[in-house]
């Protein structure tokens, strides 16, 4: 005879697989996994999120860049193994929720239970003699328990209460669905993107304006709305005293807004923490930093190149990387790459570095490039990224690289008569976030929701009551027992028990 269990039909290999799925483990190791699938997105840098911290970054990890573009972790929030935990983790929610809600509106219409035989076993119990008819202590007990729901038996009534907390949690569970659908439609339908705007310069809402977008699957150029603004002015304090010495106290900009064509422009100040909405997309200001002027004229003397360039801060004291690029430049073009220093100093230890985050005395300290910049070759470059594959660097007639160090108004020759770098002044720029997520609504009122379940499911409790009536045929008085069970751990049980026996004409001797 042989013990070997039978092969499962498809039908029943696809019930089993369903039920794993739909069974509360699975949601709940779901979500676990749908955090941890999260965290690498708070780690790595994201396209969608910061470009040029992207690209120092894969500047910086060469062997490790083809192999997280490869798995997606450049962009987890798109990426296919997001998307499918995610896609699971709603399926599993459902599959657990809607039988549970068929299960509690098959209870809601369901009487209390019958009167246990021994309620002298329940947690809590009074027995005790009245004067009063059996008629007239089930009419008492009635009364007593008019906040539960009651059924009437021989002798007895049954009564309980307390189904909201199933249905707060029912509630609680329905709201990570509303939140997740809200995340979801507005990853769909809306969009995010990044933009540097220096002090003075302006924005419009195009596509072509942004230095990084990443539109939803269902996102449309059509949906952006036609507003324009121009950064008026900036303004950052630093603290000078104490240990947060030269951290921002706060900074905010001011934009003169055009929120369609023709209107009068208005002005409003963007901070962090406060972001500015214009029609249904949101403003965010998440960074700042300085753009030093720079004028390149070429080996003819012309000007090849003159405006701010953005310096990347890489610290908290905003010493700044930036790159410039020079194609118009003849004979050959010019490349610059090296650091800016917003408060200068040098030390033969520590070598230059800055004593402060505020311009208090500027200074920028460049290494300089001839060759091909790579820009017709036809592959995206980063603005902030400098290729030097086909440049070599410049040298000084002692072989050593051309470092040209900057003071605002400087001008510094570059050798072979390639021309001139001047430093012209110093600007600041905003790193700013706009975005549209039509589902924050939904989410929002996910969360109301989610709250409103929880404290039913919190601070309901679910409690059942009997009371059993039966004469005394010695006495000519009735015996009167009251039982109570209370399926929560925190209890005023044996209190509600003492209410209802004295209710009943229980008397204290």
């Amino acid at each position: 005879m042989s013990n070997t269990t039978p092969a499962l039909s498809a039908a029943e290999l696809l019930r089993w697989a369903w039920r794993q799925l739909t069974s509360m483990r699975t949601a709940l190791m779901l979500l676990l996994l749908l955090a941890i699938a999260a965290v690498p997105g708070s780690v790595v840098p994201q396209e969608a999120i910061n470009a040029s911290a992207l690209a120092n970054w894969q500047d910086a990890h060469p062997k490790l860049t083809p192999i997280y573009d490869k798995i997606g972790l450049f962009h987890v929030y798109s990426s296919v193994w997001f998307g499918a935990v995610y896609v699971l983790l709603m399926i599993s929610l459902v599959g657990c929720i809607l039988p549970r809600c068929a299960v509690y509106w098959r209870a809601l219409k369901l009487p209390p239970p019958a009167t246990p035989k021994h309620l002298s076993r329940l947690p809590e119990h009074a027995k005790f003699s009245v004067e009063a008819s059996t008629d007239e202590v089930l009419a008492r007990a009635k009364a007593a328990l008019k906040s539960y729901r009651i059924a009437q038996f021989d002798n007895s009534l049954g009564a309980q209460r307390g189904h909201l907390r199933e249905a707060g949690n029912l509630v609680f569970h329905l709201s990570i669905l509303i939140v997740l659908g809200g995340f979801a439609f507005g990853s769909l339908f809306g969009f995010k993107g990044g933009v540097v705007v220096v002090t003075g310069d302006g924005f419009s809402n195009a596509i072509t304006q942004y230095d990084d977008f990443a539109p939803g699957p269902m996102f449309k150029p059509t949906d952006l709305e036609p507003f324009n603004f121009k950064l008026q002015k900036f303004n950052v304090e630093f603290i000078t005293k104490g240990r947060s010495f030269g951290a921002a106290r706060n900074f905010w900009a001011d934009l003169a807004i055009v929120d369609k064509p023709g209107a009068t422009p208005r002005v409003e100040r963007l901070a962090v923490n406060h972001p500015l909405s214009v029609g249904s997309t949101d403003i965010f200001l998440i960074g700042h930093g300085y753009a030093p002027h720079i004028t390149v004229r070429d080996g003819n003397g012309d000007i090849a190149y003159s405006g701010p360039s953005v310096f990347l801060p890489e610290g908290t004291d905003f010493r700044s990387f930036g790159v410039v690029k020079v194609p118009d430049a003849k004979p050959t073009q010019l490349g610059f790459e090296g650091e800016f220093y917003p408060t200068y100093a040098f030390t033969p230890e520590r070598g230059a570095f800055t004593v402060f985050p505020d311009a208090l005395d500027p200074a920028m300290s460049l290494l300089s490039y001839q060759g091909d910049l790579g820009l017709d070759d036809g592959r995206p470059q980063s603005v902030y990224v400098l290729d030097k594959s086909a440049m070599k660097p410049i040298l000084k007639a002692d072989g050593k690289p051309a470092r040209l160090d900057l003071h605002p108004n400087d001008t510094v020759k570059l050798p072979d008569g390639l021309g001139t770098v001047t430093f012209d002044g110093l600007s600041r720029f905003v790193k700013l976030q706009i975005s549209r997520t039509p589902g924050n609504w939904v989410a929002l009122l996910g969360t109301i929701i989610g709250l409103i379940g929880l404290m039913g499911s919190l601070f309901v409790r679910p409690r059942r009551v009997w009371v059993r009536v039966q004469p005394d045929a010695e006495t000519g008085h009735t015996l009167v027992e009251v039982g109570g069970l209370d399926r929560s751990s925190v209890s005023d049980l044996a209190t509600e028990v003492d209410r209802i026996a004295d209710a009943l004409g229980r008397e204290h001797t």
